[in-house]
């Protein structure tokens, strides 16, 4: 059997990114607490920038754009049950680092290794988030002002009317 190319091995990265990312989307869509939610748009966002990124690498490798993964089930969640999943997130990025880490140092391209090591980073960065977002801290990207405090929830259905 031959060795991966690097473009085999963006691809399959970028595979298990946007299961992640989708993950993720689904998450957001249980938790109501309006801090918690926030981080978790924020994470999404930059798993955009990340997928962006490593499309981009396959096209400047030459390769062709693949599909994404199917998503998964839909969750649920009521009260502060999202916590568990909080904590699954939190696990699923620090297997993927561990899992991608020493295959992505093998790679002799300096700006696609760079890039790589960048997105490893970041997902670290997001697992702190899940794993506080998990412990209940409110406080994942910064404090709000009393005078900005946030009371209430997340609405369950975002995108209402024609």
């Amino acid at each position: 059997m031959s060795e991966p190319t690097l473009a085999d091995v963006i691809r399959d990265i970028y595979l298990e990114r946007v299961s992640l990312l989708m993950r993720h989307e689904d998450v957001a869509q249980v938790i109501t607490d309006y801090d918690i939610n926030n981080a978790y748009q924020y994470i999404i966002a930059r798993e955009q920038t990340h997928l962006s990124w490593l499309q981009h690498a396959l096209l400047d490798l030459g390769a062709k754009l693949v599909g994404d993964p199917a998503r998964g089930s839909t969750l649920s969640a009521k009260g502060d049950a999202w916590k568990s999943f909080a904590a699954e997130d939190a696990s699923a990025n620090a297997r993927f680092v561990e899992k991608w880490r020493p295959k992505i140092e093998t790679v002799s391209h300096a700006r696609h290794k760079g890039m790589l090591k960048v997105i490893l980073g970041e997902m670290l960065e997001h697992k702190r988030l899940f794993d506080q977002a998990a412990a209940g801290n409110r406080s994942l990207i910064g404090r709000s002002l009393e005078i900005n405090d946030h009371t209430g929830d997340v609405m369950s259905s975002r995108w209402t009317g024609d």
